[in-house]
């Protein structure tokens, strides 16, 4: 009988990682090798954000991630129903930027 290996991976996480941080912009930049994502904090009437948290992945890996996340946003909407995205008056998905404000900068 031929026994099966089960990988077994080992993750801490600190703390400080697990209380999170809340960011509601996402800002994705791409080359050739790497997708760059930046989370970023914007709050109302404060005309500066910054980045609050950085990934730099591979685009194999930006592709898992996605199929991830479109996996899980189909099983959050099975239990608690469809999560809806405000439509602009021209039939676009809107505002692109959370509280109409539009990123200026570089991060």
């Amino acid at each position: 009988m031929e026994e099966q290996k089960q990988n077994h991976l080992e993750i801490d996480l600190s703390h400080e990682v697990a209380q999170g941080t809340y960011a509601n912009l996402a800002i994705i930049a791409h080359s050739t090798s790497e997708f760059i994502l930046d989370f970023v904090r914007l709050m109302p009437g404060v005309p500066k954000a910054e980045v609050k948290s950085r990934l730099i992945m591979t685009p194999e890996n930006t592709k898992r991630l996605m199929l991830a996340l479109q996996d899980n946003i189909r099983k959050f909407e099975q239990d608690n129903g469809v999560i809806r995205i405000p439509q602009e008056s021209n039939g676009n998905v809107g505002p692109m930027f959370p509280l109409d404000m539009e990123p200026k900068g570089q991060a």
